[in-house]
């Protein structure tokens, strides 16, 4: 069995998207206009890993987004009988549809309103395993209110999916959070880094010590001075990154997370969460990488992806607004899923599955330029005068 990846997303009446579909490959760029559901699409993906977790649950991923009046696409009217459902596969390079889950959920219709389960399926390689409702739900139809993902003594046949999707790591770290860690609370494995400098101190010191070479090796090259990155305890106990600076002295200048700028603790945080990607594992979600970034670095990331998924590292799912990124010359059409928001909500496509991008693409223009004018909001140009009425 190869590394296992995220093959196929469906989405239906979740959030923005009445229906979306359509496959992934091992690196993945969200495009679209601001609002579009680049967070939300990421998102699907995030509930189920919730629902897998320990800690977390059906129950708990419904109430942590709001409801179901939250979750539920507001476009999609009756599409669905109103219900919301999610479908993944999972596969490999023999078999792309190694496993599949879904589930789909709605609220009860009176007393509670607390989310409900209708369906639950999951499949290994084309066989069916479950199918919920069972004789047993339809007896006790309190069960309905959890899925099997989240149920040790029941999801033994399909431990792989649970694994894969607890495995699942999102990213969209906010540097003054790593800097102050105390604003984020007690937040364990917080997206936005409150315990970024935590998770790398409980990473095993050899471990540590290789990934932060590694990472050394990358801020070398886009950090000038930069020299030796490392992760230092003070006298209380608390975990810092700490940095040597070359200039004209003999002895490095050390700095820490306090000192960076925000476009290094980015970059620090993207080049950790790439190195520490376990094989076979989830995907990495990132939420606009470029932020912060210069143009020059930018443009590296779909190559920084691509030496990372020949190293077998994680597959990546990231949204971005950066042009740097789409002229990369090696991105394939059906890397990147364009969406475009309408009055019956979002709808999510692969830039390959567009009738007129590949014959563009073959005319020599770059993704950046076939596709940026597509997410831009209509009469954008009228920004400033908008803003100068009074």
């Amino acid at each position: 069995m190869g590394l296992m990846r995220l093959t196929h997303v469906t989405v239906r009446n979740w959030r923005n998207f009445k229906q979306a579909d359509f496959d992934l490959r091992d690196r993945m760029f969200v495009i679209g206009p601001n609002a579009s559901g680049k967070s939300n699409l990421l998102d699907a993906l995030r509930f189920l890993r919730h629902i897998a977790s320990a800690g977390g649950g059906f129950q708990d991923a419904v109430a942590r987004r709001g409801g179901m009046a939250r979750i539920r696409c507001l476009a999609a009217r009756n599409f669905n009988h109103g219900h919301v459902t999610l479908r993944i596969a999972i596969g490999d390079e023999t078999n792309r549809a190694r496993w599949s889950y879904e589930v789909t959920f709605t609220a009860e219709p009176r007393g509670r309103h607390r989310p409900i389960v209708k369906k639950e399926i999951v499949a290994s390689d084309g066989h069916e395993l479950l199918a919920r409702p069972n004789a047993e739900d339809k007896a006790d139809p309190e069960r309905m209110t959890q899925t099997h993902l989240e149920q040790v003594n029941s999801n033994r046949e399909f431990r792989p999916i649970v694994d894969f999707l607890r495995s699942i790591r999102y990213l969209h770290l906010v540097p003054h959070l790593i800097r102050d860690p105390e604003r984020g609370g007690d937040r364990i494995e917080d997206p936005y880094g409150a315990d970024f400098l935590l998770r790398i101190a409980e990473t095993p010191e050899k471990t540590r010590g290789r990934r932060l070479q590694q990472i050394n090796q990358a801020l070398r090259v886009a950090v000038p001075q930069l020299d030796e990155l490392t992760l230092v305890q003070d006298r209380i106990g608390r975990w810092h990154l700490q940095a040597g600076y070359k200039h004209w002295r003999p002895h490095l200048a050390v700095q820490n997370e306090r000192d960076f700028s925000d476009g290094t603790l980015r970059l620090i945080g993207l080049l950790w969460s790439l190195v520490s990607g376990r094989k076979g594992g989830g995907p990495v979600l990132l939420e606009e990488p470029e932020l912060s970034l210069h143009s020059s670095v930018v443009r590296q990331l779909p190559a920084i992806l691509n030496r990372v998924r020949r190293a077998g590292g994680p597959q990546v799912l990231l949204t971005t607004h950066s042009n740097e990124v789409l002229a990369d010359e090696d991105l394939d059409t059906d890397e990147v899923v364009i969406l475009s928001p309408g009055e019956e909500g979002t709808e999510a496509q692969t830039a390959g599955s567009l009738p007129d991008v590949q014959a563009l693409r073959d005319g020599e223009l770059s993704l950046a330029e076939i596709l940026s004018p597509r997410t831009e909001p209509n009469a954008v140009q009228e920004l400033p005068s908008r803003i100068a009425q009074r």
